[in-house]
């Protein structure tokens, strides 16, 4: 994966082998993705590099994070439940998502448009970041350690397969990470893991 913000806007994320070629998503939709980094920035947030994508900064908490894909580009909020869309651009990575939490671009027109209405997004998930605001814990859901939960925040395919599995095995990934003693370890058995979420099994299956 990219560590350089600037190659990701050149050559990709390199996390496929559509990297630096013609193909790569980060590519094809570059205009779109040069308005949403101008919008983020011009908004005053803190431009980083996250799991090999843009990822925005406010008051020590991820906000946002660009991604691009075959079909669409995005712009995925963190925290997203405490968005109170009133222009109802919210969309769910996927149909397992708990809360819609993405603006899905498949023009770069598109985000023109709405630029109006995505600074005012970014405006209040500043507001809450500054305010050290978080989303209520659903009781019924499963205490997810902080690293896998901003993961699936910028992985959607990933949070697409975990959210589809069941609560025992979800429960198995969540007691393995947290039994890491630290955040880099965490990361490393999510990077691990990856490839055993995608295909529905456990963190103990084989």
């Amino acid at each position: 994966m990219i560590s350089q913000i600037e190659d990701y806007f050149l050559h990709g994320c390199g996390r496929c082998n559509r990297f630096a070629t013609p193909d790569c998503s980060a590519r094809v939709w570059a205009a779109g993705l040069q308005d949403l980094r101008r919008i983020c920035c011009a908004a005053g947030l803190v431009e980083t590099v996250k799991w090999g994508h843009p990822c925005y900064m406010h008051a020590g908490r991820n906000i946002a994070i660009i991604g691009a894909f075959r079909g669409d580009f995005r712009l995925s909020f963190f925290h997203a439940a405490l968005l109170k869309d009133p222009s109802r651009v919210l969309e769910k990575q996927g149909e397992n998502t708990s809360h819609p939490d993405m603006i899905r671009f498949t023009d770069a027109a598109q985000v023109t448009a709405l630029e109006p209405v995505i600074r005012s997004y970014l405006m209040e998930a500043m507001a809450y970041a500054e305010a050290g605001l978080k989303p209520p814990r659903d009781a019924r859901q499963i205490a997810l350690p902080e690293e896998l939960i901003e993961t699936l925040d910028s992985d959607p395919e990933l949070a697409e397969a975990f959210h589809a599995l069941t609560p025992g095995r979800q429960k198995s990934y969540a007691l393995n990470l947290s039994s890491a003693k630290t955040p880099a370890t965490r990361m490393s058995r999510i990077a691990g893991f990856r490839s055993k979420i995608l295909a529905g099994k456990g963190a103990t299956e084989r």
